[in-house]
């Protein structure tokens, strides 16, 4: 049996002390370039601390106003924050002092209204509600909104076309009015529970905050005179509801 040859191409391995040495058809190896040279050209990559120290340093930084000598700013100028809320206490009181003479109310310092007052008998009410333990919060503003609402749609379906009477001013007349109600709250905390005499001044003060209401309804709306007996039976029924609260 004959023998057969095999020709093995020769392989040629670099030396070590010449590594160019390879053959042509080798691809010799490249070491990878870090991406990040600290002294590249790279306009963005470049930090000089000095330079961005003195630039930081050479523009203004507070641009607020000016503090005084004494070291807090000058609040000479401003509004006090009661003022700036429009709340102010000294027509709540000249208000609530015109309701508490039912039979000569005053009718020149209702013509601004507000809620602040209303907002304050409100809470009054409910406070003294709850000495008695009835926790009515809900119930009596939900009250007077309606109660306000009814009062407003009541005088302009009688006025027609000449009322002039808005929401605003109804709520601002039937919160102010609600005092005698709010005395009334206070002074059941030491009455009877039961018998004549809570209801005889029960009656009393819904009567005072029936006239008391219906007395600056028709001083501050035109033609208000003229239905002068409907705007008290309209109050009547809202203070009398309030009165219930208490009552029972």
């Amino acid at each position: 049996m004959a023998n057969k040859e095999f020709k093995v191409p020769p392989v040629a391995f670099p030396s070590a002390g010449n590594p160019g040495g390879a053959a042509p058809n080798l691809q010799q190896r490249r070491m990878p370039t870090p991406p990040f040279q600290p002294n590249s050209g790279i306009p963005f990559m470049s930090f000089d601390i000095g330079s961005a120290a003195a630039s930081t340093s050479s523009g203004p930084i507070y641009t607020g106003p000016v503090v005084g000598v004494g070291g807090s700013a000058n609040f000479d100028d401003e509004e006090p924050l009661l003022d700036e809320l429009g709340i102010h206490p000294e027509q709540i009181w000249s208000k609530i002092r015109s309701v508490l003479n039912p039979f000569r109310v005053n009718h020149t310092v209702h013509k601004d209204s507000d809620l602040s007052g209303p907002i304050l008998l409100y809470m009054s009410f409910c406070l003294f509600q709850l000495l008695a333990g009835k926790i009515q919060f809900g119930v009596i503003l939900g009250w007077i909104v309606v109660s306000s609402i009814f009062l407003y749609v009541v005088f302009n379906m009688l006025a027609g076309r000449t009322g002039n009477l808005d929401l605003h001013t109804c709520t601002s007349v039937v919160g102010y009015c609600m005092l005698p109600v709010v005395i009334f709250s206070a002074l059941s905390l030491f009455l009877p529970v039961d018998g004549v005499i809570r209801l005889s001044v029960a009656a009393i003060f819904v009567l005072w905050a029936t006239r008391a209401s219906t007395g600056l309804v028709v001083s501050l709306a035109d033609g208000g005179d003229e239905h002068r007996g409907l705007i008290a039976y309209a109050s009547f029924l809202i203070y009398t509801l309030f009165s219930l609260l208490v009552i029972f």
